[in-house]
């Protein structure tokens, strides 16, 4: 009867360490079903084709769009400067002014010549005059007729060349007054007043600028402007006339300029050591934010298009042999698929066949899935969140 009873004890004991593994096992209490394992979770964007343009950077350097060096047209001692150094002037605005008190005497002088010139025609006049009626009735003799129009002919020649010695020293007068030949922004003189100054010497006055508008001299290479010249011809380059297009500055900070300029496709020169030409672009710089000198970087836009695919490089992988391609969730599973890309733009690729609209591509989790697995897609930046558990209170026996 022991044996028995021993034996039974042993198949309870069997039964329940079996249901005691089995509930570890299962993590759960009796009675609930097994828990379900969720496909791994990844981030997706879907692609929206939009509007993007084609554009080249080229570099360039500013120049001012006038330059006129100023120097003195007459000989003389500087009195007085009449400008600020780096101010704007306007064109015909007062410079300099050199002494003129000899220039005013010969201009005396010359005037006191045209006065006599006058008083001296006026005499040869009255006397070919008589000469020519004696000389109708035979009163005086041929020859002395004759010698009176010719004294009259050179009178009224030495009237113009007095006349003439007026002209000149009233310019010379003017000139000791020295003006600016266009408006813009004066540097700073190299003469103070006392200075001695000669006519059309080497060294400049001062010098104007004027910066409004502005070039800028932009460089590419011959085959870049065959191409740009023939899509300024097709049409797909935009314009705003004849051998002209439209450009943006990039300036040396990084940041854009706020105006447009035409850049001109003419009187290109070829640097022959470089094999490269340059050209020149007219912007607006009412601001004069833009100084002769400055480093800048012109954006043409070449084309657009409309329906352009851009999607993030982190997206993109590249094979040892050169393929790109990208993963996709298609019908909750991982597809993958080839990809030609054109170009980079800021940190997006520029896709030109591979993708459609709609399609949804992985850009966060890739690494973690397998083609052909499921997959839960979402948003990029949407993170699972766990809920806090409830603190627990521990009891204190009192």
């Amino acid at each position: 009867m022991s044996t028995k009873l021993f034996a039974k004890s042993l198949v309870t004991a069997a039964v329940l360490l079996s249901l005691i593994v089995l509930l570890v096992l299962s993590g759960c209490s009796p009675g609930e079903s097994a828990p379900v394992i969720e496909p791994p979770k990844v981030s997706v964007i879907t692609v929206q084709p939009k509007s993007q343009a084609l554009t080249t950077e080229l570099a360039g350097r500013t120049q001012a769009f006038m330059v006129a060096e100023i120097r003195p047209q007459v000989g003389g001692i500087v009195q007085q400067r009449l400008f600020v150094e780096g101010a704007e002037v306007k064109a015909g605005q007062a410079l300099y002014q050199l002494d003129a008190s000899s220039y005013k005497a010969a201009l005396a002088e010359a005037q006191a010549t045209l006065a006599k010139a006058r008083a001296t025609l006026k005499s040869a006049q009255a006397t070919a005059k008589r000469n020519a009626q004696l000389a109708k009735i035979d009163a005086i003799s041929q020859q002395d007729n004759e010698d009176a129009q010719a004294s009259l002919l050179t009178a009224e020649a030495e009237l113009q060349v007095a006349q003439a010695g007026v002209d000149t020293a009233r310019i010379n007068l003017a000139y000791t007054r020295i003006s600016s030949p266009v408006s813009g922004r004066i540097e700073t003189s190299t003469v103070t007043p006392g200075a001695l100054v000669v006519a059309n010497q080497d060294s400049a006055l001062t010098t104007v600028q004027q910066l409004d508008p502005i070039y800028v001299d932009v460089t590419q290479s011959t085959t870049e402007l065959l191409r740009l010249k023939r899509d300024l011809a097709s049409g797909v380059l935009q314009s705003n006339g004849e051998g002209e297009a439209r450009i943006s500055l990039k300036l040396d900070d990084g940041s854009t300029y706020a105006h447009e300029g035409r850049l001109k496709f003419s009187g290109v020169s070829v640097n022959e050591g470089t094999g490269t030409v340059t050209s020149r672009a007219e912007i607006a710089n009412p601001d004069r934010l833009l100084l002769p000198g400055m480093y800048v970087r012109a954006v043409l836009e070449q084309a657009r298009d409309d329906q352009a695919i851009l999607i993030p490089q982190q997206a993109v992988t590249r094979s040892a042999s050169g393929v790109t391609s990208v993963l996709l969730v298609v019908n909750g599973k991982v597809e993958q698929r080839v990809l030609t890309i054109d170009r980079a733009v800021g940190n997006q690729w520029w896709v030109t066949s591979g993708l459609t609209a709609g399609d949804q591509v992985i850009v966060e989790g890739g690494q973690k899935v397998q083609v052909g697995a499921p997959v839960l897609a979402q948003n990029p930046g949407t993170r699972s969140r766990t809920p806090r558990s409830a603190p627990t209170a521990i009891a204190q026996e009192g």
